[in-house]
């Protein structure tokens, strides 16, 4: 596919939407190279803190809730930071024009921990403009979830998300010797 190309997978609101994702969520991104190499090297350092944490607590009762949420958001880190080191290396540049080659002559676009993260998922699910009325959008589109995502984002997101409706139930204490005096 080409940068940018839309294929229709279900109707208006499902596409298969190629973009490369030059740093964080939403496309935001850490100032040049060293911003890149930045973030992958914090990426990475936090998939070797979460991987020991979880040896840790697989040895203790902890929720399996927890220790599913938590794998969600690593397995996901894991799957951006493969995309970050290896497909700068092993991809040429992708322009609106022209597709990415596979293992070109000459060598990828950039290199080790410096590439592009592929995004792919997009979900357009209503459309429409703003009233002119509206404070400073008045007239211009309107899209409800306009970012485009992929896999590892979606485990991610779903292992935060896990994690903040059924926290109460996953970070529950045992009850303490004084709480037990009083009853």
């Amino acid at each position: 596919m080409t940068l940018g190309q839309n294929i229709a997978v279900a109707g208006h609101w499902f596409f298969i939407h190629f973009t490369e994702n030059e740093g964080m969520a939403f496309g935001m991104k850490l100032g040049g190279n060293f911003g890149k190499l930045f973030l992958s090297l914090f990426r990475i350092v936090a998939v070797i803190i979460i991987g020991w944490w979880l040896y840790k607590v697989t040895r203790k009762k902890v929720s399996n809730g927890l220790i599913f949420c938590i794998s969600l958001i690593m397995a996901g880190a894991i799957g951006n930071i493969i995309d970050s080191a290896f497909y700068g290396l092993i991809f040429s540049e992708s322009t609106f024009m022209q597709v990415a080659g596979l293992f070109p002559a000459g060598g990828g676009y950039g290199p080790f921990l410096h590439g592009k993260v592929v995004d792919m998922l997009y979900f357009p699910l209503i459309q429409g403009y703003y009233p002119k009325w509206f404070p400073f959008f008045g007239g211009e589109d309107f899209i409800f979830f306009r970012p485009v995502f992929n896999i590892a984002d979606s485990a991610i997101t779903t292992g935060v998300i896990l994690l903040i409706i059924f926290q109460a139930k996953f970070f529950k204490t045992l009850p303490q010797a004084s709480d037990q005096i009083s009853q």
